[in-house]
């Protein structure tokens, strides 16, 4: 094997870094490198040796330097000294995972969350009395939505927010445990306020979950009467962050409190709303406070990045076995190693590319410039979409690359335990995973159905008959029978020539088209038989999930072959297309067997899927370390010892004293070697 440490060293194309990097930070690159440069002062950075007290008051001590560099403000309106940028506002904070990824949720709970809840949930009354504490962090405030009995189901939520219009305030209650306000950040000891989500009951109806600003703390520092807070303790990572729990009996807080934006109570416990629909009307609501899902999935590609930084950057200084030249073996240069790290580089880059097009299309919404019904659905589909497949690759690249690094990756000061530790969580906050992922299967299914919407009985017949056909051309040989023709010769070279840009996207999508459509096939049975269609569902759930997964997969090929393509420099666009082709056949390979059972690939190019994976694994392998060199993080951001270069060094000199051994004459001789005398 070859010690190939960067593509300058062969003859290979020579790629432009910078131009990748440019690429790779996006449209608010300015404000992540203004991030960057203010993350390398060491009073941002993530102490290892701090308990849990002393990493709290730390993480705080950090959002009071973010207040004073003006990094808190990019989302909040101009005449309250913000900057109403709110792509740029996510951007920035994205960033802060490298430094300490509690600092990063803690400043996302104070001012992405009850910041913003007040902001896009109250009135500009809201906004004068409360904006400006809670953006200069003399109003610490915890985001009170999840309850112990319901994460997710937001709606079931079991606090009550009961009108009196004697005394024209609500009553905030906590009816049974249940109901306990859990897991928060900022609840356990920083909180001074909270934006409760409660069922808003008047005139004994009930008009389902509204928010309400509560404060917690009077001006002595002591909680409320009636407020109950509870510290959650040691967790599995993010110990920078003080969750908690909050109850209330029979908390009394103004009419007023209520954010009003979407519902309002009149003096006399009147309600109105600007939206009829009870459903919508909630659905508006949680619409708003998306930006929680759009930085975690940004945060995940870019702890991802670091972590593959870090196990890349390793894997070229670190050397295992002998190879055939009697030196030992640097361990990128072993397929295997290639294989465990590279597809997860080129996935990395999918999800960094896709979350840009995502945060562009999160700010035209939050700035009104694209801000329509319509628009909302597509960036609250986008965010479930793309949130859990960002989330989930950060934790199976974490610990890859972990594994990958042997023991030196299990050492905490080499971060990869700790990044994985701290983004556990994040594949269940702000929405679970597999609860998002069927949020986008019931939209496929719904954007599937409107193609039928008010056709005739023999459109409908023609479709049916289309699908069979379509079935019967990919199932019945005829597709594989003109693929075993081409693959007679070198099947290897087919997959290489056939399975190119446009075949990929047509395999990729072809498979989400073809699962949605079986799926609502099933579901059609049902007709309007209620409980049966909800059997069904639950029976098809799984599949829905699935066919929700290859739908985001299929949204970052995308926007991995929209980057491509906006390329100027000819090598360094041939690099990424084989990084691109990597991505997309990886996917392909993970779903062979769907491909098979539906006649998408013949048995013969199938076979040779994995062995052509592995051909672009060994072509990428000399630019391995530029590709990470691209994330563009400087040493005060990696800030773990093996990537340093010292592991080259330890390297270096254990090769010099061999040599110089050998060459003294003094190296003692090899017991195996005297057998074979």
């Amino acid at each position: 094997m070859v010690d190939v440490a960067t593509a300058h060293e062969v003859k290979n194309p020579q790629i432009d870094v910078e131009q990748i990097t440019e690429l790779l930070m996006g449209t608010w690159a300015d404000t992540r490198r203004e991030a960057r440069e203010m993350i390398k002062d060491s009073a941002f950075w993530r102490k290892d040796d701090l308990g849990k007290d002393e990493h709290r008051e730390r993480v705080l001590s950090q959002l009071h330097l973010l207040v004073e560099n003006r990094a808190v403000h990019r989302a909040f309106p101009k005449r309250l000294g913000g900057e109403e940028n709110n792509g740029a506002n996510i951007a920035g904070f994205e960033e802060l995972v490298v430094a300490d990824p509690s600092l990063q949720i803690k400043s996302g709970v104070q001012w992405g969350l009850f910041g913003s809840a007040v902001l896009q949930l109250g009135t500009a009354e809201h906004h004068d009395k409360w904006l400006p504490g809670i953006m200069d962090l003399s109003i610490p405030g915890a985001f009170a939505m999840t309850e112990i009995g319901h994460g997710s189901d937001v709606a079931s939520a079991g606090t009550t927010a009961t009108y009196d219009p004697e005394t024209e305030e609500f009553v905030i209650h906590t009816p049974f445990r249940g109901a306990t306000k859990e897991y928060l950040g900022n609840a356990a000891l920083h909180g001074v306020a909270a934006t409760v989500f409660a069922q808003l009951i008047t005139k004994g109806v009930s008009h389902g979950v509204h928010c309400f600003y509560v404060p917690l703390r009077g001006d002595d520092g002591v909680d409320l009467p009636g407020i109950g807070r509870e510290d959650d303790g040691l967790k599995g990572g993010l110990n920078g962050i003080d969750n908690g729990r909050l109850s209330f009996d029979h908390v009394r807080i103004p009419r007023t409190n209520l954010l009003n934006k979407y519902g309002d109570v009149a003096p006399d416990g009147t309600y109105t709303s600007p939206i009829d629909s009870p459903g919508r009307r909630f659905f508006t609501m949680l619409g708003t406070l998306v930006q929680g899902r759009v930085s975690l999935a940004g945060a995940s590609s870019w702890a991802s990045a670091l972590g593959l930084k870090i196990a890349i950057t390793y894997a070229t200084e670190r050397r295992q076995f002998g190879g055939a030249d009697g030196q030992e073996v640097v361990l990128l240069d072993y397929g295997k190693h290639q294989r465990r790290l590279l597809p997860r580089l080129a996935t990395t880059y999918a999800q960094i590319f896709a979350h840009d097009e995502f945060l562009q299309k999160f700010d035209g919404v939050f700035s009104g410039r694209t801000d329509t019904p319509d628009d909302r659905e597509d960036l609250e589909t986008l965010a479930a979409a793309l949130k859990p497949l960002s989330t989930w690759h950060a934790l199976d690249t974490l610990q890859e690359a972990r594994e990958a690094c042997g023991g030196a990756g299990f050492m905490f000061e080499n971060r990869l335990v700790g990044l994985r530790a701290d983004l556990d969580i994040y594949v269940t906050f702000e929405g679970d995973n597999n609860i998002l992922l069927q949020l986008v299967g019931k939209r496929l299914l719904t954007d599937y159905a409107k193609q039928f919407k008010g056709k005739d009985a023999a459109a409908l017949a023609k479709f049916a008959v289309g699908q069979t056909a379509g079935k019967v051309f990919h199932g019945a040989g005829l597709r594989q029978l003109g693929q075993a023709v081409a693959d007679l010769g070198s099947t290897a070279r087919s997959v290489e020539n056939g399975l190119r840009e446009e075949q990929q996207h047509e395999l990729l999508a072809d498979r989400v088209q073809q699962m949605v459509a079986d799926i609502a096939g099933r579901l059609r049975a049902a007709g309007k038989d209620k409980e049966l269609g909800a059997r069904l569902f639950n029976e098809n759930q799984a599949e829905l999930i699935e066919a929700a997964r290859a739908h985001g997969e299929l949204l970052q090929w995308e926007a991995f072959t929209d980057a491509v393509h906006r390329v100027s420099d000819a090598e360094t666009k041939k690099v990424l297309t084989w990084l691109r082709d990597l991505f997309g056949l990886q996917l392909i390979e993970k779903h062979l067997a769907w491909h098979l059972i539906n006649g998408r690939l013949s048995t013969q190019r199938a076979a040779a899927v994995s062995s052509y994976i592995d051909r672009l694994c060994a072509r990428l392998r000399p630019y391995a370390l530029d590709l990470v060199d691209a994330f563009g993080y400087e040493p005060e951001h990696v800030r773990a010892p093996i990537a340093t270069g010292a592991e080259r060094a330890r390297q270096d000199e254990a090769r010099a004293y061999y040599a110089e051994l050998a060459a003294s004459g003094a190296a003692p001789i090899q017991e195996k070697a005297l057998k074979k005398r």
